[in-house]
């Protein structure tokens, strides 16, 4: 399978530069702050989000070269990332992120929260400066679905009538909402049309969605040295995703044991075992696989390039990668 490395070549040089000025963007005047916002973005992680962003605004730029206001959104998307990632931490109660010790971990809850609200309120200083009305109504939105995800998941633990478009409505503010609107934001600053640009935000929506989903997966299929947090952590939780979603369709006491929200000894690994048991994780890929073809189809009016082919090879990526 392709790295992220080869995969983002394309950007390479991009990326290295988003990099360096992360740390600057901070200006974090309490020391406090500014430790918790460097070991963030010192723990490194794919820069998926901001390769994207920077693959979108060259290809759509065709040949010519990207703008610092493509460069300063790649950062501000890499920001309001990272700054959801805090709050999830804490929310979740996940005591690792990036192999690292997760910030309310290392230093506090309260400096998770208020580090988390720090990056947020940064980012849209940098949002507001770039001067462009549409780019801000679009990642301002993502902002809010941010809270919007949060709140729905919050609302629908152990919800065995969840449907799975309630489910992707979820999956789309958690995750798909940044992928999607920031890849039209870079569009509209290469000056692409409407209709352009609104392809581009569909291939971010199917790829994000496709994201999450192998994401989801990953709970009943991975090891917790993968996944930082132990298999199953989403179940136990209550968070009810796609393969559980269709198990529920072929195993009727798998509702009865999250009804009762696991209160027994040996509930969540019967709930595991029967999710594993099911088609649930196949249905699942296959849900995952639909959404990353779909996304394909959005980018057949961009002209060829190595960034075009880098977008494609993405969704290859995405589907199967190993956490």
């Amino acid at each position: 399978m392709t790295s992220a490395t080869s995969l983002f070549s394309p950007v390479e040089a991009d990326l290295r530069l988003l990099a360096e000025n992360l740390k600057n963007l901070i200006g974090a005047r309490h020391p406090i702050l500014y430790a918790a916002a460097e070991h963030l973005f010192s723990a490194g992680g794919k820069r998926i989000r901001p390769a994207i962003v920077l693959l979108v605004a060259r290809a759509t730029m065709r040949g010519q070269e990207i703008t610092q206001r493509h460069r300063r959104l790649a950062e501000i998307t890499e920001m309001i990332h990272t700054a959801s990632l805090v709050h999830d931490d804490v929310i979740d109660e996940s005591e690792m992120r990036r192999g690292l010790p997760a910030v309310h971990s290392r230093f506090s809850t309260q400096v998770a929260v208020l580090a988390g609200d720090f990056l947020f309120a940064q980012s849209s200083w940098y949002l507001a400066n770039l001067e462009n009305i549409e780019v801000i109504k679009l990642l301002s939105e993502v902002i809010k679905d941010f809270a919007e995800g949060e709140i729905q998941q919050g609302l629908l633990r152990f919800d065995t009538g969840l449907t799975i478009d309630s489910y992707l409505e979820k999956s789309y503010y958690k995750t798909a909402s940044l992928i999607a609107n920031s890849s039209k934001a870079a569009a509209l600053l290469s000056d692409a049309s409407d209709a352009e640009a609104h392809k581009l935000y569909q291939y971010g929506r199917h790829l994000g969605l496709a994201f999450q989903i192998v994401d989801d997966i990953f709970d009943f299929t991975s090891s917790a040295e993968g996944l930082g947090k132990p298999s199953g952590s989403d179940l136990k939780s209550g968070n009810l995703t796609a393969p559980v979603l269709y198990a529920l369709e072929e195993k009727p006491y798998l509702e009865e044991l999250i009804d009762r929200e696991f209160a027994q000894e040996d509930d969540l690994e019967q709930a595991l075992a029967l999710v594993r048991d099911s088609q649930g994780i196949q249905r699942a890929k296959e849900l995952a696989t639909y959404h990353a073809k779909a996304a394909i189809e959005h980018l057949s009016d961009l002209p060829p390039s190595d960034s075009r082919q880098a977008l494609i090879k993405l969704t290859d990526y995405v589907l199967n990668r190993s956490y």
